[in-house]
């Protein structure tokens, strides 16, 4: 059985079923079509342990967000343990992990959000041409959309119209929320 499991195009491609399903939310990868399509002649009672070992490294690699210096040490103590990984197997988990890194990264994050996120945000500068004030008309104001949603969700769109003093007053406030990250980033 264990030649039968070695096979670094099959694990490569139950890596990235367990990827799509775990990560990625993509329903239908089940544990039977990954042994059918890609370990016909491993049983299933032998395939389900596997599945889950393949399965817990890759949530310890995603959970713990590992650099490639920690993934090394990692692998390495698995190809050490007793019921571990080989060698091979470790090259092969190391090489998806390189390639599919920042999109189970990405993924992880958007799972993790609960609220809705700032997704776009444009500004221009334009003349007022209307008010209930005449002396209003013709006044610089700027204008801003900011684009917010949820992943996988449509996006909703929110208009700000800002005269120049709510201009100095927003960039007032931000000028205190940069100081005040300049202080908490300051080593002490």
């Amino acid at each position: 059985m264990a030649a039968e499991l070695e096979g670094s195009k099959s694990l490569s491609g139950l890596l990235s079923g367990l990827a799509q399903d775990t990560f990625y939310g993509h329903p239908g990868i089940t544990e039977e079509l990954l042994r059918s399509q890609l370990y016909p002649e491993v049983s299933p009672g032998e395939f389900r342990p596997f599945l889950a070992k393949m399965k817990g490294i890759l949530k310890s690699i995603a959970s713990a967000d590992m650099d490639f210096n920690q993934l090394e040490a990692f692998l390495t103590a698995q190809t050490k343990k007793q019921g571990g990984i080989t060698p091979e197997q470790a090259a092969v988990i190391s090489k998806f992990w390189k390639s599919h890194k920042t999109k189970i990264r990405e993924s992880l994050m958007n799972q993790s959000r609960w609220d809705r996120g700032l997704r776009g945000l444009s500004w221009r500068v334009d003349g007022k041409s209307q008010s209930r004030h005449s002396a209003q008309i013709h006044t610089p104001v700027a204008i801003m959309e900011l684009e917010i949603g949820k992943s996988g969700q449509e996006s909703e769109f929110l208009c700000l119209e800002f005269d120049e003093v709510k201009v100095n007053q927003v960039l007032k406030k931000l000028s205190e929320v940069e100081e005040s990250i300049s202080t908490l980033m300051q080593p002490t």
